[in-house]
């Protein structure tokens, strides 16, 4: 079945505007497969292409949705504001209004966050996976993730015009991509072709940086509170959000289980897609 490519429209209150101030918001997705639906949601800079490699095996068994967030892939940004709660507003109204309140969803490092986040207000989502969320850094961590990440938008953008050679080569896609993948020679040139663009033309990648940088943390949810399942994924070779900040999640939310990547980096559906789709299938089966 081909990919259907599609953009919606939208209207959201943003925080803070006055009453009759509402703003429309365009969210670009693709959806395919049957049956019960599955929210995929990217990280920063990326788009819905990151999801790629796993794909195939969520939509032989779901009707898989997967967003490009305002600002980023073919989402225009949002009017305003640019923050986690802006984003969640926009992913929590966008399943509103396509009667998908209450789907599974699944979201890697700021996805991994935003999906969190709707989690915890509940009656938004079913269940959820989390794959290496971001903002559970602490002193050095975050400038650590603030780097790597600025780095990898910078040097999509200096050599944009060289990125299709770039990427064509294993030896390339190792060293444009090390501190994302520990095998991202193995990865297909296509995939990195198209996250590289996503990060050369991401309008909200600044914005978004520095509010999860600068963000209030995010709350938790006491045990007994969340009742659909949770599961945190993280890659034990995470070189982005490194593998402690994995049990500062799981504090903060004690409903959740811990799933380990044992030889993953920053991107399970990358390194470990088998993997990743069969944890993803498993904890939102009925």
């Amino acid at each position: 079945m081909p990919f259907s490519y599609s953009r919606w429209c939208v209207v959201l209150m943003l925080p803070g505007s006055q009453a009759g101030h509402s703003r429309r918001v365009l969210i670009n997705y693709v959806r395919r497969g049957q049956g019960k639906p599955l929210l995929l949601v990217h990280g920063l800079g990326s788009s819905w292409h990151t999801w790629q490699t796993i794909l195939e095996p969520l939509a032989a068994e779901r009707a898989v949705v997967a967003i490009d967030l305002p600002g980023f892939g073919k989402s225009p940004p949002l009017a305003g504001e640019v923050s986690v709660q802006t984003l969640a507003a926009a992913v929590a109204l966008f399943l509103r209004e396509h009667d998908l309140l209450g789907t599974d969803a699944v979201g890697s490092s700021l996805g991994a966050r935003l999906v969190l986040e709707l989690a915890r207000r509940g009656e938004v989502l079913g269940a959820v996976v989390l794959l290496g969320p971001g903002g559970f850094w602490v002193g050095w961590e975050r400038l650590a993730f603030q780097s790597s990440i600025r780095m990898s938008m910078q040097l999509a953008r200096t050599l944009k015009f060289a990125m299709p050679s770039i990427t064509a080569h294993e030896w390339s896609r190792s060293l444009l991509l090390a501190r994302f993948s520990p095998y991202a020679r193995k990865l297909a040139p296509a995939l990195v072709l198209e996250e590289m663009r996503s990060y050369a033309s991401a309008r909200s990648f600044e914005p978004m940086l520095k509010d999860f940088m600068r963000g209030a943390p995010l709350k938790g949810s006491p045990l007994g509170r969340i009742s659909k399942p949770m599961v945190i994924g993280w890659g034990r070779l995470d070189r982005i959000c490194h593998p402690r900040q994995a049990t500062r999640v799981q504090q903060l939310f004690p409903d959740a289980r811990l799933h380990w990547f044992e030889r993953c980096g920053h991107y399970p559906h990358w390194d470990a897609p088998e993997e990743t789709a069969q944890l993803i299938l498993e904890t939102t089966a009925d």
